[in-house]
Order: C-alpha cells, then structure tokens, then sequence
C-alpha cells in the first residue's frame, strides 16, 4: 500500500471513529439528563465529558483518535505499516466485551441498551470492512 494509500485509510476509520464516538457522546448524554440532572449549556457538558466519571468510558475512545490526528499530522512519515497498526488498534478497541472493563465492557451495555448504538457499531464495521 501506498504512503497515501495509508494515509486515506486511515482518514475513513478516523471519520467512521468520530460518527461513532458522536453517537456515543449523544447517548450518554441523553442517559445523564435522564438519570442525572439536565445539562443546561456548552461549557457545563464540556466539563462533565472532561471530568464527570459518567462520561470517563468514553476517554479511551477520545484519546485514541487523538493518536490517529497526530499520526495523520506527520503526513508523508505515515508508512502502511502504521497504518495496518492502528487500523487493527481501532478495530480491538470498538470490540465490545461481556466479560471485558473500561471501555469494552460500557460499550457492550450501551449496545445492549440502545439499538442505535447497535446500528453505529454496525457502521463502523463497515468502514473496517471497506478499508481491509
């Protein structure tokens, strides 16, 4: 594969990443109006995603698209290498798990709970499946 190769299949699991983690983000908050309390502006859900442990599951997901922009900033140094690794890195960490902790296990209950959560992991497999 190509250094741009790499590079533009990196973008499509970032973007399907990013759908997902906004599906993720709108269902919990949703939950935490819900069972919580109503969020009432911006800046207050800006500091209950950053320190609120409801929302802390979803640090794992945050951080790693983060790894995927840097890898993404260093442009021509991206080799298909890095590209196959992250690729296989994203795929691991949006596999839910029964039995799993953090991030694998909340995403397992929220998939048992909300069939749009179902539908966006669906989706994100399918970015897996068209990059492969």
């Amino acid at each position: 594969m190509t250094p741009d190769g790499s590079r533009q299949r990196l973008i499509a699991v970032r973007t399907g990443l990013l759908r997902l983690h906004k599906y993720l983000m709108d269902c919990e908050k949703a939950l935490y109006e819900r069972d919580v309390a109503r969020i009432t502006s911006t800046g207050q859900y800006l500091d209950l995603v950053l320190n609120d442990p409801w929302f802390a599951w979803l640090h794992e997901l945050s951080k790693f698209i983060v790894t995927m922009d840097e890898a993404l900033d260093f442009g021509e140094a991206l080799t298909p290498e890095d590209s196959e690794r992250l690729v296989a890195k994203a795929r691991a960490l949006v596999s839910p798990s029964e039995e799993g902790a953090g991030f694998a296990r909340k995403y397992f209950d929220i998939m048992q709970r909300d069939a749009g959560a179902v539908l966006a992991h669906r989706d994100m497999m399918r970015v897996f499946g068209e990059v492969a």
